[in-house]
């Protein structure tokens, strides 16, 4: 346990944290949010501790945010990850002070006018493409570069980063003890078996094969640039996700019948089928060749075919059948 100095004490004592209501006042308003209390565990009276102190104060900022519709953290983190510039070039685009950006991520509370054009550029890849090239002349041309090349693929791949994640939001409402690793495997078989029900994918975007098994670079950069948790919480806030009867099948098969797995053993099972295997030796091959990433794509012919093989050797005839293949695959895992 953690220590900190207790003032009734007078010395250093470990403490718990709790969840307890919290009414505190900002820009003169009574604001009830959730908050953490330390507790020293000897006298059961409340200490400071800072960074306590300095979470709870982001809680309530969001929660005066949340209050007001008022653009969160969470959102310019993803705006910055989703159009990939940084806060400074951001201000600038924007006309606003080069600190601007920088400042809300800090906690500071954004005027209603920034606030909606942020939530505006967030929810519309659109209105931010005429932006970027309306006001191009006051950032430098390799963010310009960089940026445009950003937005130009998810105008293209709109569409398909939408059905992920309302299949991304299904698994997470459904799925307990939720692990980054778990999802991107889900994801691979939800993608294969749904294409040898439908003979078509459910997501345009291909699937790489990363060192640890499968895995869907966009999701993972957005991970690894916002954070899981604050990228799921923006997923489940999205209403308007949302995914049709056989996809729901499709999906809720996959949760059955590999959900029960751990992340571990999904990457494992992932590393024993033909589409992964076959991509990192190529992989593995060209890498001493060159330095071109392009080629840690799985093909979707692979992944269409090695199901397609799976379908036929296992007599699937309904999504029931998914069950004699998985378990088949985590005994020769388990052997």
């Amino acid at each position: 346990m953690k220590k900190s100095f207790c003032e009734y004490c007078m010395k250093e004592n470990e403490y718990k944290i709790e969840k307890v209501d919290k009414v505190s006042i900002l820009n003169e308003e009574e604001i009830i949010y959730k908050a953490n209390e330390t507790i020293c565990i000897e006298c059961g009276n409340e200490i400071f501790v800072t960074e306590i102190y300095d979470y709870n104060l982001k809680l309530l900022q969001e929660e005066y945010k949340k209050k007001h519709n008022i653009v969160s953290v969470n959102i310019i983190k993803r705006i910055i990850a989703k159009y990939c510039i940084d806060e400074r070039t951001l201000s600038l685009l924007l006309g606003w002070g080069i600190e601007s950006v920088n400042r809300y991520l800090e906690g500071d509370i954004p005027a209603n006018s920034h606030s909606d054009i942020l939530e505006k550029i967030y929810s519309n890849p659109n209105y931010y493409s005429i932006i970027l090239q309306t006001n191009k002349d006051r950032i430098n041309a390799v963010a310009y570069n960089i940026s445009r090349q950003a937005v130009k693929e998810i105008l293209n791949n709109n569409i398909s980063e939408e059905k992920m994640d309302a299949v991304i939001k299904y698994l997470l409402i459904r799925c307990e003890d939720f692990t980054p690793s778990m999802l991107y495997k889900l994801l691979y078989y939800v993608q294969g078996f749904y294409y040898i029900f439908t003979d078509k994918f459910i997501f345009t975007e291909d699937c790489e094969a990363g060192a640890n098994g499968p895995i869907y670079k966009s999701i993972w950069d957005r991970y690894n640039k916002i954070g899981f948790e604050e990228t799921n919480q923006d997923i489940l806030e999205n209403r308007k996700l949302k995914i049709d009867d056989v996809e729901r099948n499709v999906v809720e098969s996959i949760i059955k019948f590999y959900g029960c797995y751990s992340g571990k053993i999904l990457t494992q099972m992932t590393q024993n089928e033909a589409p992964w295997i076959l991509t990192r030796a190529n992989v593995m091959y060209k890498n001493a060749f060159d330095d071109d990433n392009s080629n840690n794509i799985i093909d979707k012919n692979s992944i269409a075919e090695y199901f397609k093989g799976i379908k036929e050797k296992y007599n699937m005839v309904n999504l029931l059948d998914i069950q004699k293949y998985s378990t088949d695959l985590f005994n020769n895992i388990s052997m």
